[in-house]
């Protein structure tokens, strides 16, 4: 038995975690569910109340945050290398960018995705995706000039955050977004996707996806009027 279980969705904010999980190489119990779980499973509401992923268990220590979880097991399980410690000189930027991947990068795609794929036809906003598309974008912008001179983000190595960033381009391949990226950004994509952890997870994902009887592909799209 392992003592960390992750609740995930395919393609879903819980792939940070996972992620993460493959880079420091801790075991652990992937319970992947159909998305949004809430809906198709019930009984998921009594492992997390809200009905989200992921939930992430460290023996009986629950959370929920996908880049809080980031931050905690690069902290307690790869310090100084996933993590950036405190007197580090880029412990600010570092954790800057690793919530830069959620609450400004992912934010906007959740609109996209809901108001684009997954609400019922009639209940679509095109203007609601196309300023969001433009948000996602525009703020994504601001790491053109950064990574221009540098192979990660910060602290001059690979770090939990790009992990959060790392996750939000993935999303943005998934909708359509990443053909907007700027050369530096598809560059910094393309050596994310090719490190062995992130194909492991990947991996892991499809793996434990078909063995539990879940779609290995992301959430479809709803469908529109016949």
């Amino acid at each position: 038995m392992t003592a960390i279980t992750l609740h995930h969705c395919v393609a879903a904010r819980s792939f940070r975690p996972l992620w993460m999980l493959e880079e420091i190489g801790l075991p652990y119990s992937l319970k992947v569910l159909p998305f949004p779980p809430r809906q198709h499973d019930r009984s998921y509401l009594e492992v997390n109340p809200a009905g989200t992923v992921p939930a992430f268990f460290d023996g009986t220590m629950r959370m929920t945050e996908s880049a809080a979880i980031c931050h905690y097991l690069a902290a307690r399980h790869s310090p100084g290398a996933l993590n950036v410690e405190v007197d580090e000189p880029d412990f600010g930027p570092y954790l800057n960018w690793l919530h830069f991947g959620e609450a400004t990068l992912t934010f906007p795609q959740t609109l996209v995705l809901r108001y684009g794929r997954f609400e019922a036809w009639e209940r679509r906003l095109p203007q609601v995706v196309e300023d969001y598309s433009r948000w996602f974008l525009a703020r994504l912008r601001t790491l053109e000039p950064l990574l221009a001179d540098r192979e990660f983000l910060c602290a001059g190595r690979f770090t939990a955050a790009d992990v959060s960033v790392g996750y939000a381009l993935l999303v943005a391949g998934h909708v359509g977004l990443d053909a907007g990226f700027t050369p530096s950004v598809r560059a910094y994509w393309e050596r994310l996707r090719v490190r062995p952890a992130f194909l492991r997870a990947q991996a892991a994902e499809r793996e434990a996806a078909l063995a539990q009887g879940v779609s290995p592909l992301p959430a479809p799209d709803t469908p529109g009027p016949d």
